[in-house]
């Protein structure tokens, strides 16, 4: 059979048997024929376990080379997985488990201590993502399988374990592989179902067009690998060619990424825009407005020779090897993207969704449009649905390989977004430029109606108001037919400045006065709200709106 992920995933592991494959950080490595081994055992336990193929196994835990191996054994023995993320609450997690009708639950330790197994009653078996060890199940037997593996694992293999050994659910392309609950920025988690289809078209397709990337390169794990966008891009592509992947296993603070970033110099990096942003914005520009540098800044010669210092600056800060940034999940604020383009820096910004598993569209570093999420790529089809000739911005529709079968249990949001011929409403607006770069508008839901019928996007006012002085995040909302910015101050740098209360308010009114110069009269905003309080936020970083809506819009 064709276009089998499987076969990708195993053909990976015999090439690149003797090479290393997962690396927790400051821990364990394990090589490719490692993982091999431990795929086949977690086997011998499902099949104990009586678990059947097609039934569903929820991995919830911290980034991980378990979890890695975990995601891989359960689509090889042919169940599907059912990614939770960790710091989802308990809840929430129970929900997501018993929705699912998860048989299997592979739980971190941190995760497990917080959660009730009396509150998942249709799962069989309980099993500790840490070691592997059977944390409860129907059948007590199972407890012994567990503790003797090892055993049951050298019966099996009596003449040891080789890569002729490994062999893999035969896979049909539209057989359910992951249900991937999303993470509602305007709405609560929907199961998307995700065919082997789409895991191997977005596979396929990071592999043929990121070339810089070899077997042997190092990749840095530290997006959620239960959210599509790290899983596709940091795992599977990074399996596909043989990668060594390196879990950072906590939360990635500064320290912890730069520590990585310079111990293991990653081909490719993954990343949101808060990162790259806090970056910029914490340590580039504040040495930007120091005098002797806006005064060389302004003579041409020295200008270029401080640009490039900065730019290999910045390469150093990510480890130099990279071939390329990838910036996604987000819209990348417009002020940090006019100076990462002025320093010719090796970034992109892609396009994506859940429901595409997740790729959409992407353009090269050196070939991409600044303000465009790239082009559509190869195996889709893009179709904007616009009312308005004038602009052409309108609610962007997929088709292709990547789209999802569907939302699982639930056909009424199926049919809200799926298409009888194919096509899928994103929920997102956009427009397509001459030359096929898609921009991106905003969401359809976000979308707010002036008095006088013009559309307001909301996501633009916000990206102009967060450069303001003392602006970290903001959120333009509609009362009545009037906007409010809620905005989310830096606290660190009013702290280190001495700005007190009353002068922040003094600031911020100014902030809005520059704000509404800058805005048609339609968009200008009446006032602002100041939290004291970080934004709830997804797990790729973007603000829960539907949280901060008025109760009458919510």
């Amino acid at each position: 059979m064709e276009n089998r992920f499987l076969e990708i995933v195993e053909n990976s592991i015999k090439t690149n048997w003797d090479l290393a494959a997962f690396s927790d950080y400051k821990g364990e490595t394990y090589y490719y024929k490692d993982v091999a081994s431990r795929i086949e055992k977690l086997h011998i336990l499902f099949e104990h376990a009586g678990v059947r193929k097609g039934e569903k196994v929820a991995i919830v835990g911290r980034n991980s080379s378990n979890w890695a191996i975990s995601f891989f054994g359960t689509l090889a023995y042919g169940a599907v997985v059912t990614p939770v993320l960790h710091d989802f609450k308990p809840d929430n997690i129970h929900h997501i488990i018993n929705h699912s009708e998860a048989k299997v639950v592979l739980a971190g330790g941190s995760n497990w201590e917080n959660m009730n197994e009396q509150a998942m009653p249709g799962v069989k078996l309980f099993v500790l993502l840490d070691d592997f060890s059977v944390i409860n199940a129907d059948d007590k037997k199972l407890f012994a399988v567990s503790e003797q593996i090892d055993d049951y694992f050298n019966k099996k293999y009596p003449q040891g374990f080789s890569k002729e050994d490994v062999a893999y659910h035969l896979e049909e392309p539209e057989e359910l592989a992951v249900l991937n609950y999303t993470s509602g920025t305007t709405s609560f988690s929907k199961g998307v179902m995700l065919p082997f289809r789409s895991l191997w078209s977005n596979t396929k397709y990071a592999y043929e067009n990121v070339p810089f990337v070899k077997p042997g390169d190092n990749i840095v794990c530290m997006l959620p690998m239960a959210h599509m966008y790290g899983l596709a891009f940091e795992i599977l592509n990074s399996v596909s060619k043989g990668c060594h992947i390196h879990f950072l296993t906590r939360t990635p603070s500064p320290k912890i990424i730069a520590d990585a970033f310079s111990t293991f110099h990653p081909t490719l990096i993954l990343a949101v825009p808060l990162i790259i942003e806090k970056i910029v914005k914490s340590r580039v520009f504040p040495e930007l407005e120091k005098p002797h540098i806006k005064f060389l800044l302004k003579v041409p010669v020295i200008n270029k020779k401080i640009l490039n210092a900065i730019s290999q600056k910045m390469s150093l800060a990510f480890g130099e090897n990279f071939g390329e940034i990838v910036i996604g999940g987000a819209a990348l604020n417009k002020e940090v993207e006019n100076f990462l383009r002025l320093i010719n820096f090796r970034y992109t910004t892609g396009y994506g969704l859940t429901e595409c598993g997740p790729l959409v569209a992407y353009e090269q570093w050196d070939t991409f449009k600044k303000g465009s999420v790239g082009r559509v790529v190869d195996r889709m089809e893009i179709c904007i649905d616009s009312p308005d000739p004038a602009t052409g911005i309108g609610e962007i529709f997929v088709r292709g390989s990547n789209n999802m079968l569907g939302y699982y249990k639930n056909q009424e949001a199926t049919d809200a977004v799926m298409r009888p011929d194919g096509w899928m409403n994103t929920g997102d607006l956009g427009l397509i430029d001459a030359d096929g770069f898609l921009f991106i508008k905003g969401r359809s839901k976000t979308m707010i109606l002036s008095s006088n019928g013009q559309n307001i996007y909301p996501e633009e006012i916000e990206g102009v108001l967060n450069n303001k002085p003392y602006v970290n995040e903001s959120l333009v909302i509609s009362e009545g037919y009037k906007l409010t910015a809620l905005i989310y101050p830096d606290l660190e740098l009013l702290d280190k400045n001495g700005i007190s209360h009353t002068e922040l308010e003094k600031i911020m009114q100014q902030n809005m006065n520059e704000l509404n110069a800058e805005m048609p009269a339609y968009s200008k905003v009446s006032g602002f709200k100041l939290l004291q309080e970080e934004f709830e936020k997804t797990p790729k970083r973007s603000i829960k709106r539907y949280l901060y809506q008025p109760e009458e819009d919510n």
